[in-house]
């Protein structure tokens, strides 16, 4: 049997696949180099490279809105509390989450999960509707029949570090590539005491990447994704709270959450549900 080609970012759910390069089966793995991880969403939502995939939930739930042959799977491989990823030049503390308004705001795509979860943010606990700011942009969606909101305009040339220093953004959301710089400071003060409260209204961990498998494969190798599966699972830290859920009964509410987001957003184009979007991983027994 032929390797499964993977494209999973390192983390501590993947160090021991990684170095034995098979599962507890004997399965063979065969890890492709991506880095960013993000650089492989867009191969897998068009064209279905891998055999399975890290995919951030927004572009999962829009590869299965687009009808895409991909199963999204209940296994989270990354998560994090979001409220200190819009960040400003630190010598503009003037700049507040209400005075956003009007304000260019720069991410890498308006559909990265990210920025999804920083305008919902925005929105509850500052009153901000989404179109309240000027949205700029590096890159259009990684599926490839969605196309931005009128309102999302193309940044120029530059990280978006370099752009708030120039003065060509207000502010701009990053994720893991969030500077750890002195010059930039929080656009939400204490972001990690917000994160606490936003929690503790909510009760779930914002879901940023989960992973998917093309149908074929999981149709034909069930039993080598179920132990794929398996095998994240025993390596997710006994943590809480728990920033990696897994299983379908985990994953449901975390999802239904994001998918009102999405839609509230513009981001997904017809309505769907946590029940659908998981139906064909439980058909297969994956969930």
């Amino acid at each position: 049997m032929d390797a499964l080609r993977l494209a999973i970012a390192d983390s501590r759910l993947t160090t021991g696949l990684k170095a034995a390069g098979a599962l507890p089966d004997g399965t063979a793995l065969s890890f492709e180099a991506v880095k960013p991880i993000h650089r492989a969403f867009a191969p897998m939502a068009r064209e279905g490279r891998y055999d399975a995939s890290e995919m951030a939930i927004v572009t999962a739930l829009q590869a299965f809105a687009y009808d895409k042959p991909i199963v999204l799977l209940p296994v989270t491989l990354a998560a994090r509390f979001q409220h200190r990823c819009i960040i400003r030049l630190a010598s503009r503390p003037e700049l507040t989450p209400a005075g956003l308004a009007g304000k260019r705001v720069g991410v890498r795509a308006y559909t990265q999960t990210t920025g999804m979860w920083v305008r919902a943010i925005l929105a509850e606990e500052s009153g901000l509707p989404t179109q309240a700011m000027r949205w700029a942009t590096q890159e259009g969606a990684h599926v490839a029949e969605y196309a931005d909101p009128d309102f999302v305009e193309p940044l120029p040339e530059g990280s978006l570090p370099d752009l708030l220093r120039r003065g060509d953004l207000d502010a701009a959301i990053l994720g893991n590539d969030l500077p750890d710089d002195p010059v930039f400071a929080p656009v939400i003060t204490e972001p990690e005491e917000a994160a606490r409260a936003w929690f503790a209204r909510h009760g779930i961990v914002p879901v940023n990447h989960i992973l998917v498998v093309r149908q074929d494969v999981a149709a034909a190798r069930r039993a080598e994704i179920a132990a794929l599966m398996a095998a994240l699972r025993a390596a997710k830290p006994d943590a809480r709270p728990d920033m990696l859920p897994m299983g379908v009964e985990a994953m449901q509410a975390p999802i239904a959450h994001i998918i009102r987001t999405c839609l509230a957003q513009g981001l997904l184009p017809r309505p769907v549900t946590a029940e659908e979007v998981f139906a064909p991983a439980r058909a297969l027994g994956l969930d």
